[in-house]
């Protein structure tokens, strides 16, 4: 029986569950839930994530809204090394590519994911196999004003990039804390998008993460590395 997977009726309830896995390792949360732990994460890439949504009661799956929308939460694991530096990027969800005159900051999926977010550091080199990775600290973490200015400046830079058909010239180096990058499969998964003269194209999936500089100054705060 998994003691964590209870979804939780409060934050505070969530905060006291996250910090109850705390020094565990992968391996010992997974056998705890009768979970099979991959020897590598080549072919289970969001089997990390999965983990600890399951093992707190996380709701939303794959569905383009928080992980506990009832209590307005995400939920995010971040790889760190044994330094607390995280390791790599931050996916938070997919760009919308067509259909998208009209959007604004304040609607979009990426402020809803971002407004409130616990964040998971998990601790381990990527030479590390997976079981022998611990699981840190939980941090629960809204946007500053100046954070929040931040994001939505990127967003809305790269969003207008993308409704005048530039898609495809977007790269990583755009945006000061939130970049757009393909998100897909493999190469074969082709989506609708917008081209330079207006016409519908197809391209790779795109989806905003947060670069490791943004991640790295908010860990630090909190933590005092």
């Amino acid at each position: 029986m998994n003691k964590y997977a209870k979804r939780p009726a409060s934050i505070p309830s969530l905060l006291n569950n996250a910090e109850q896995l705390a020094g565990l390792s992968l391996r010992e949360l997974a056998e705890m839930q009768a979970i099979a732990t991959p020897p590598n994460l080549r072919r289970d890439k969001g089997w990390i994530g999965q983990l600890l949504e399951q093992a707190l009661g996380a709701s939303a799956g794959s569905k383009p809204e928080q992980d506990f929308p009832e209590l307005g939460v995400e939920l995010k694991t971040i790889p760190v090394d044994s330094r607390g530096k995280p390791l790599e990027t931050t996916f938070v969800s997919v760009a919308p590519l067509t259909g998208i005159s009209g959007l604004r900051w304040q609607d979009s999926n990426v402020r809803n994911k971002l407004s409130c977010v616990l964040w998971i550091p998990i601790i381990g080199e990527r030479s590390l196999a997976p079981g022998n990775r611990m699981i840190g600290q939980p941090l629960l973490w809204q946007p500053s004003t100046e954070q929040e200015h931040l994001l939505r400046q990127d967003w809305e830079e790269i969003m207008e990039l993308i409704s005048l058909g530039q898609v495809q010239n977007i790269s990583a180096r755009h945006g000061q804390v939130l970049q757009l990058r393909p998100k897909a499969a493999n190469s074969r998964a082709l989506t609708e998008a917008i081209g330079d003269q207006g016409q519908a194209i197809m391209t790779l999936p795109r989806g905003f993460y947060l670069k490791t500089q943004f991640t790295a100054a908010l860990l630090a705060r909190h933590f005092m590395l």
